[in-house]
């Protein structure tokens, strides 16, 4: 009669094929992939908390070549001089979301929930502030308009921009698809002419001309598009404002029988020097 009814069972769709025999194995979570972001490491300034008393925080900005020496003639009277400077007001928004289960979710889940929902959160977050860095630079002064393809000439053009204003390019940013335009560039591919084969057993070129290559993400909420990149002094051309810190606060909502957690960050991200910026557009 007990395999008569274990069939019926399965017959009917009362039970689940294979439930009712067999136990079932859960597996680990598998994960959300995290994006490659720019980072805050290439910021010219990292204004935290503290170092913004109110709401924002103003930026004073010598302009370039403000201040000249002139000949003097003897006996001549000494002429006046004074720099210029300009004032930039930073002032950071609020970013956040609001993960929330119920309890039912949280008892029964086979993990914990509202942590990974936090640390996804946090992901996100972050890649949010790389979409605010990438408006930042965005406000490059000089733009290079490149082909299908990038090519050593519109690097080399980007970094004559920096270098005329008297800045040092030090980093490249690009997207994937520029990046796999570099890999198609035999100079840095081929030994005999790059002097190494670190694109064939990597497959990035950690420097180009005294440059650090970084490959932005161009997934998710990262904000950098494929087909750019960026040619940067990072001591002049952007910086982070952040009021608040990535906050986590969790709460009960007893009306709802659920459990949530809000997670905000207050932060802005600013040009500071355009000049500092070549962007290098390819389609």
């Amino acid at each position: 009669m007990a395999l008569q009814k274990i069939q019926e069972l399965l017959t009917t769709g009362t039970g689940t094929e294979g439930s009712l025999l067999i136990q079932r194995t859960i597996s680990p979570l598998f994960d959300d992939v995290e994006a490659s972001l720019i980072g805050r490491q290439w910021a010219a300034m990292v204004f935290g908390p503290a170092d913004i008393p109110g709401s924002s925080v103003d930026l004073q900005i010598v302009t370039l070549n403000s201040l000249e020496v002139e000949v003097v003639a003897e006996g001549a009277e000494i002429p006046l001089g004074n720099a210029a400077y300009t004032n930039t007001n930073v002032k950071p928004k609020k970013y956040g979301i609001r993960p929330q289960i119920t309890r039912e979710m949280l008892e029964d889940g086979k993990w914990n929930l509202i942590e990974h929902n936090l640390r996804y959160a946090a992901l996100k977050l972050a890649e949010n502030e790389n979409s605010l860095t990438v408006t930042a630079l965005d406000g490059a002064s000089n733009t290079v308009a490149g082909g299908a393809a990038i090519t050593i000439a519109n690097i080399t053009t980007g970094m004559q921009h920096l270098e005329g204003a008297s800045m040092k390019p030090r980093v490249l940013f690009v997207g994937p698809e520029v990046m796999n335009d570099l890999r198609n560039i035999d100079t840095f591919a081929e030994v005999n002419k790059y002097g190494s084969n670190e694109m064939m057993r990597t497959g990035v070129v950690g420097k180009i001309y005294g440059m650090d290559v970084v490959v932005v993400s161009t997934d998710g909420l990262t904000g950098y598009t494929s087909t750019t990149a960026y040619v940067v002094d990072p001591v002049h051309a952007f910086v982070v404002a952040e009021k608040r810190p990535v906050t986590v606060e969790q709460y009960d909502d007893v009306t709802h029988d659920m459990q949530g957690a809000v997670i905000t960050q207050r932060v802005a991200v600013a040009t500071l020097r355009g000049q500092a910026i070549a962007k290098i557009t390819t389609s």
